[in-house]
Parts: C-alpha cells; structure tokens; sequence
C-alpha cells in the first residue's frame, strides 16, 4: 500500500509539474509574442517617423534652391555689379593638412569679380574663434598674394555662421546690396536668409570641388536649421554698433 500511494504521489506530482510547466511555457511564448508585435510597431513607427522626417528635409531643401534661383549666377558677364562682395569664409585646411577646394575656389572667384570690376570691394567674413584660427585674416592675406589692393579689403571678425555673415554685412557694415561668393549650394542658404531680412544680395558661385555628396548631404539638414532659426528669432552673435564701409563715389 504504501508503495502504490507513493507511486501515486509521484505521478501527481509529475503530472502537476508538467502542468505548470506548460502554463509558464505557454505564458512565456504568450509575452514573446505580445513583445514582439509591439516591438515591430515600434520599429514601423519610427520607420515611418525618419521616412516623414527625410521628406520633410528634402522639400524644405529644394524649396529654397527654387525660391532663391534668380538670384543665383555661375557667368560673370551676366552678374550685375555691386559695390561689395561678401566671401563666406571656411577653413583653409581640410583635416588631413591638405589645402581647402572650398576656400582656393572661393578665393578665386572673389578675385575674378574683383579683375572684371563687378564689385569694387570684398568683405571678409568667416570665424575668428581662436589667435591661431582666423578666417578673415587668412583669407586676407591669400588675397593680398593674389595681388588685390589692401584698400579694397574689409575683414568681419565675427562671421561665425552663415546668418552672422549675411546680417552683419547689411546691419553693422551697412553695404546696402551686395554679391556674396561661396559655392552654389551655400549660396542658397546665405540668399534665403538675406531674403528673410529684406536684404538686397545676389550671389556668384565658386567652383564646386570633386568631393561633394557628403557636403552636400550636411547642407540638407543646414538648411533645415536655419529654417527653425528664422522661425525662432535667431540673432548673430555680436551685432553692436554699425561701422559703416565706404561705398564707391558713383553710389
């Protein structure tokens, strides 16, 4: 007898084992399951969030290269003259030591406007942020090599960023229209805002260097900054008192 009711124990308790094991078993594949469909609405959800994003990035994009088209040009017998050029400073140097093709080109087409008199001064306008890093005097000084009078030269220290450099030209050096050079697709950028401000400018476009896409892909979401700036009230970083820039008799 006792052996029989031992065996009986046995079996109820493998029986109960099993039992509970298969209800943990069947709860476990229940939370797989009930985790990974939410893990997958997850993913489609922040999938379809970057695909909108992406989008959004891309319309804003073309906007403005089609809201500023007119305004943009590549031939220097079609550009109208102003008194001022305004250069859009970058770093001589890419991070490897080799020379900048954003800053040769952008200093040779200052160059051109200034040989085929359409513009009778250039404003230097880049980032100054360290003693040993000085945009405006860099490029200064390549253009006095370049043999283009120091009388035809203005430096603006405090270009820190695109909008810096477009509001300060017209706000605290007073140039009233004036020719900014950079590459086209900076140019765009530096046009939107200067439209944003009622400011009268055009732009030349420097040579675009081999190396492009990832500049360019950069610029999308520049773009899409400088949107969210204008919309928020963004100010340059230092707009004191106007020092205004001599401006040709014939103006």
């Amino acid at each position: 007898m006792n052996t029989k009711f031992s065996l009986n124990l046995l079996h109820v308790f493998i029986i109960l084992v099993i039992m509970i094991d298969s209800k943990i078993s069947l709860k476990m594949t229940a939370l797989s399951l009930w985790h990974r469909f939410h893990l997958k609405k997850i993913i489609r959800w922040m999938g379809c969030v970057s695909v909108s994003f992406l989008l959004i990035c891309l319309i804003i994009d073309q906007s403005i290269s089609f809201y500023v088209r007119d305004s943009i040009f590549e031939d220097v017998d079609k550009l109208p003259y102003h008194p001022y050029g305004v250069v859009l400073g970058t770093s001589k140097y890419v991070a490897t030591g080799k020379t900048n093709d954003y800053y040769t080109n952008r200093l040779t087409a200052a160059k051109m406007l200034i040989d085929h008199q359409k513009v009778s001064y250039l404003l230097l306008s880049g980032d100054n942020r360290t003693s040993q890093y000085n945009e405006p005097r860099t490029m200064l000084r390549d253009l006095r090599k370049m043999d283009i009078p120091r009388d035809r030269l203005f430096q603006d220290f405090a270009g820190f960023r695109t909008l810096d450099s477009v509001v300060r030209a017209n706000k605290v050096f007073q140039v009233p229209s004036y020719t900014i050079i950079s590459q086209k697709f900076h140019c765009e950028r530096a046009l939107f805002i200067a439209k944003h401000y009622d400011i009268d400018a055009i732009c030349f476009t420097a040579k675009q260097p081999d190396t492009y896409l990832g500049t360019r892909i950069r610029e999308t979401f520049a773009r899409v900054k400088a949107i969210f700036d204008l919309i928020i009230g963004i100010q340059p970083y230092f707009l004191g008192d106007p020092e205004p820039l001599p401006l040709p008799d014939n103006e």
